[in-house]
């Protein structure tokens, strides 16, 4: 079964805000490297096409079977996708943090 995956208004901005913070920390490193925020929100996008075929393979959110997250490795730490399992055709990203953000430490 292929499921569709869809971006929520909030995620979209979620990617958004993730992008433009990894760039201003390059832009702020001596050392930066520009590619990085690029790099990130591809290796997102990447790992969101799991979820095409397996979303009931990662961990549940709360007490909905339907809720879920996907971990998402990048560099030293990396990002978590929260999503809903609408029904048999779709799945909804609803946020994305990074694993450094205050609810995910």
């Amino acid at each position: 079964m292929k499921y569709q995956v869809e971006f929520s208004q909030a995620a979209e901005e979620d990617l958004e805000r993730l992008f433009d913070f990894a760039l201003q920390r390059e832009l702020d490193s001596t050392s930066g490297d520009l590619d990085i925020p690029g790099r990130a929100v591809q290796a997102i996008k990447d790992a969101v096409a799991f979820l095409r075929s397996s979303p009931f393979s990662c961990r549940k959110v709360g007490n909905s079977p339907f809720l879920r997250e996907l971990v998402i490795p990048f560099g030293s730490t990396g990002y978590v996708a929260i999503f809903e399992i609408v029904d048999g055709n779709t799945v909804i990203i609803g946020a994305i943090r990074h694993q450094r953000e205050d609810d995910y430490h």
